[in-house]
């Protein structure tokens, strides 16, 4: 597999392209060049009527009908449109050796650049490359645009264009220049233009203007990222990241989340983890609030849910204290997340009425666990950040009548690409998970749902363990 290409927009107006070919592929390409100003010269045997005619009214120039390399001295970019392989990879060669850019049509080895699937809105444009490997997926992505992108966002594009230097004026600071196009885009001045009313929309955009050089407070959402499969984050979350100013995140946030965030927002992390604490609760508070009360927005990052073992509560409960404005996002909680990539049902109508959540680090002041409790039949039981516990777990619910017989389940990583899923017993899981040499995040599942994992799983390598003996312990 090679590298991804670097996706850049020429400004080729009054600039030299050099066309090889004079078919309906060359045509296409044409079009495209003359829309960006290009002056378009062609080489080729014959001309197509289209082009033909374009050459005698003085738009493009046809040089002759043999390539030669002098041609190619000027030149910003080359074309290679032709039925003639060897004339396709002579153009190439002598092109890369001028180190000018090249573009050999359907040969993408050949290419030195891409010529994108677009979607266009005035001055607005989307380009599409899959980088020569798969262009009917690109043309696929270009149609689902066409159809869903308005034709007012053209129009949105020039008025913003028009406005851009006394906004720029009126909003020096770039935060606030950020929120302002925020509210632009997310206010009545887009549904004016899509009814054609430009008027009502401009002055739209001068109150909105007015407005925002007011000094804003800052605000802090709190964010569920997921168990880690960037596809489980809300849209709501999406959203907020892509608005975000700070990103205080856990560490149990994958870098496929964080890769969905603003590239220019600024990425704090406050692991959290047991035996790795980079950042105290009370830090993470201090930094919210000194953000948020610099006017930016903050979204605090928090793997799984943030009212599920994730302090959440704590966190808004300080922020209401001094005053922050604050929203909280739910996320898919690991042991949602987690069960279900591991084919694991939670509550099952022959095997489990109840689920309990449960973590491995209560507060000291909560007291002893309710293992009694715990160890009755017909339940669910899922351990957060239990790995490290395991054996304590075993032998809590064993003494208080839970058989070791009991199917129990380890996730690790659950939901990401790297899962792994081991299948045993109340008394053999903490053996395999030494075996295997499992790590953190991994969350334990215990009750006879566990032993469906087996037969359910649908998702990443198969559970390792004996289904056999785990479908008649169940």
């Amino acid at each position: 597999m090679g590298h991804p290409l670097f996706p850049v927009f020429l400004d080729l107006a009054d600039r030299r392209v050099l066309v090889i070919g004079g078919g309906a592929v060359a045509r296409r390409k044409i079009e495209t060049l003359e829309e960006a100003g290009a002056v378009v010269e062609v080489i080729a045997r014959a001309l197509e009527p289209g082009l033909a005619g374009w050459a005698a009214a003085g738009r493009i120039r046809h040089l002759g009908t043999e390539f030669a390399p002098e041609q190619l001295e000027g030149a910003w970019l080359v074309i290679a449109a032709t039925d003639d392989g060897d004339l396709n990879r002579r153009v190439h060669a002598e092109a890369s050796q001028r180190r000018i850019f090249v573009n050999v049509v359907d040969e993408a080895p050949l290419c030195s650049f891409q010529s994108p699937a677009r979607v266009q809105r005035g001055r607005l444009q989307i380009a599409i490359s899959s980088g020569g490997a798969a262009p009917m997926l690109a043309r696929h992505l270009r149609e689902r645009l066409e159809r869903e992108l308005d034709d007012s966002l053209g129009a949105l594009a020039e008025l913003i264009e028009e406005h851009r230097e006394p906004i720029r004026r009126r909003l020096p600071d770039t935060q606030v220049r950020r929120r302002f196009f925020e509210s632009l885009l997310a206010g009545e001045v887009p549904g004016l233009l899509r009814r054609g009313d430009r008027p009502a929309a401009v002055a739209a955009l001068h109150a909105l203007i007015d407005g925002a050089d007011r000094r804003q407070s800052g605000r802090v959402a709190l964010v569920g990222a997921g168990p880690g499969d960037a596809g489980l984050l809300t849209l709501r979350g999406l959203r907020l990241l892509s608005q975000a100013d700070v990103i205080l995140h856990d560490g149990l946030v994958s870098a496929e989340v964080l890769a969905l965030a603003r590239r220019d927002a600024e990425r704090i992390a406050v692991a959290k983890e047991a035996g790795c604490h980079h950042a105290t609760q009370e830090q993470i508070h201090a930094l919210m609030l000194a953000h948020a009360r610099a006017g930016r927005f903050v979204v605090r990052l928090k793997g799984g849910d943030p009212f599920v073992f994730g302090r959440g509560g704590e966190e808004i409960a300080f922020l209401r204290s001094h005053g922050i404005d604050y929203e909280v996002v739910p996320g898919i909680t690991a042991a949602l997340g987690c069960a279900a990539y591991a084919g694991i049902p939670l509550t099952h109508r022959e095997h489990s009425q109840s689920v309990r959540f449960v973590t491995a680090h209560a507060r000291e002041e909560g007291g002893e666990l309710d293992w009694a409790c715990f160890a009755r039949p017909k339940q669910t039981l899922v351990f957060y950040m239990g790995l490290k516990g395991l054996a304590r777990v075993r032998d809590k619910l064993v003494a208080h009548g839970r058989p070791g017989t009991t199917p129990a389940a380890i996730v690790e990583h659950g939901t990401r690409s790297e899962q792994r899923v081991i299948v045993g017993t109340l008394d053999t899981l903490p053996a395999l998970a030494r075996q295997h040499a499992l790590r953190s995040p991994s969350l334990l599942i215990v009750g006879e749902v566990a032993a469906l994992a087996s037969e359910l799983h649908w998702f990443g390598a198969a559970p390792i363990g004996n289904a056999t003996d785990l479908a008649q312990a169940a």
